[in-house]
């Protein structure tokens, strides 16, 4: 690929064709290289510290799976201007890798274009023409998992689960947060850093007004580590999201927009179809906390204060605060609200007010947020939260206790809003079982039980 031009003057919301133009590795260093028309080449960096020789037995996997990289990390870049038409260089997609890209594009940015007031119907066309692919082999991938680190609790409670069946095992992330590495130091495992670097056009595009919003990162972190599990030698990737990333936040005008979508039941489905039929048939893709609710996961954090000084699921952190934030909670945003009232039900009010360093469930200025979790007058935020019913739940649990019925929130919850529910909903108990659509593998099955 040709170095990276610099940016041009044009809008590419103005653009008509979005460019895969290539992509490569060496060394260590894949390159993954985009372009709106004719104009210069966007090119993203993602970096494996100290990556080994590839075995010659995984180089056609490896390729595959470079090659499923680049076509969904150019989401990034694709959303700036959303031109009519894709091109795709190289040789022709077949039609599993076309319908299964047209999806994450679709779903994926199914927020994006809710904000946006944008119809992406029928307008994500990914070219076709290859016949079905020969069926990947399995390469003898050595019994390891990688597990990717967040920052929040429910990746700690994936460890801790692995830890409990004894599972070998390295963290991983992707980024550069000191808040991550500080939780990944913790857990004590042999730890995994990927850099990954946008290509600094688009931050220019963004400057100037281009199309902008969220997008299916997980989607892209996961298409990073099927690759990383090539490279290094794994035969698991185990993510750590819960059944509730399965539900729509809201739906507009007849579609579902699910701020989740990457994290759900139906992405890692097709993820690890395409993974087992297109790259490795050993190299198993799953969610060990799929069966289980938030409030599982809080019930199972709570078992331990390991964590506490060091994790944080406040999203603000990684968007404002730098690379060592000395206060880990906002206490503004809705993954603050959520992981305080989740945790209220198992946590000591103590060592619960010690976390967050305030009680947010005492302050009646915060009511519009809750009652967004709630479902009370609002949707669900556009954040990685729980279901409605869970709050609802949790909440009315902390109105049965001494210690915080009389907080302002809890009180509000009990005199206004819980007379209008049909109780029935808001015991606590049916929130804690186990669905049972998942794909644990084998060596797994014995963390069926709720993690607790």
């Amino acid at each position: 690929m040709s170095a990276s031009a610099s940016v041009a003057s044009g809008d590419p919301r103005q653009a008509r064709t979005f460019r895969f133009v290539g992509c490569d590795y060496a060394n260590g260093i894949v390159r993954l290289g985009y372009a709106f028309d004719d104009g210069p080449e966007l090119v993203e960096q993602i970096e494996f510290p100290g990556a080994p020789v590839l075995p010659k037995e995984r180089a056609f996997a490896f390729d595959a799976a470079l090659r499923l990289l680049h076509l969904i990390a150019g989401v990034s870049y694709y959303k700036a201007g959303v031109p009519g038409e894709i091109v795709v260089a190289g040789n022709p997609l077949d039609a599993a890798t076309t319908e299964f890209l047209e999806q994450v594009y679709f779903h994926g940015l199914a927020e994006f274009a809710y904000q946006n007031k944008l119809d992406l119907r029928g307008r994500i066309r990914f070219p076709r023409g290859a016949t079905a692919s020969t069926v990947a082999a399995a390469l003898a991938l050595p019994r390891r998992t990688l597990v990717p680190i967040g920052g929040g609790k429910d990746s700690l409670v994936s460890v801790e689960m692995l830890k409990s069946i004894s599972e070998p095992m390295t963290a991983v992330w992707i980024g550069e947060s000191a808040l991550i590495a500080a939780c990944v130091q913790r857990t004590g495992l042999e730890a995994l850093n990927i850099k990954r670097h946008l290509a600094p056009e688009l931050f220019e595009y963004n400057r100037l007004g281009a199309w902008n919003g969220h997008i299916p990162v997980t989607a892209i972190n996961s298409a990073i580590l099927v690759l990383a599990a090539l490279l290094y030698g794994y035969d698991a990737i185990a993510f750590s999201n819960e059944r509730s990333a399965s539900v729509a936040t809201l739906e507009y005008d007849g579609q579902p927009v699910n701020h989740q979508w990457s994290k759900s039941l139906e992405f890692e489905r097709r993820l690890r179809e395409y993974t087992k039929s297109h790259i490795a048939a050993d190299l198993d893709y799953f969610s060990l906390l799929r069966p289980w609710s938030e409030l599982s996961v809080t019930r199972a954090f709570a078992k331990t204060a390991r964590y506490d000084d060091v994790f944080s699921s406040c999203n603000r952190n990684f968007r404002i605060r730098g690379e060592r934030p000395t206060d880990r909670w906002c206490g503004q945003c809705p993954k603050c609200h959520f992981v305080f009232l989740a945790l209220a039900p198992f946590v000591a009010k103590p060592r619960l007010l010690a976390i967050f360093g305030r009680n947010l469930l005492d302050d009646a200025a915060l009511a519009p947020g809750f009652d967004a979790l709630l479902e009370y007058r609002e949707h669900k935020p556009f954040e990685c939260v729980g279901e409605g019913r869970e709050s609802r739940a949790a909440m009315h649990f902390l109105t049965q206790r001494p210690d915080w019925r009389e907080d302002a929130l809890v009180a509000r919850f009990a005199e206004e809003i819980a007379p209008q529910l049909d109780r029935s909903e808001l015991a606590l108990a049916p929130q804690l079982a186990p669905a049972a659509e998942h794909f644990l593998p084998e060596r797994a099955r014995g963390l069926l039980r709720a993690p607790d």
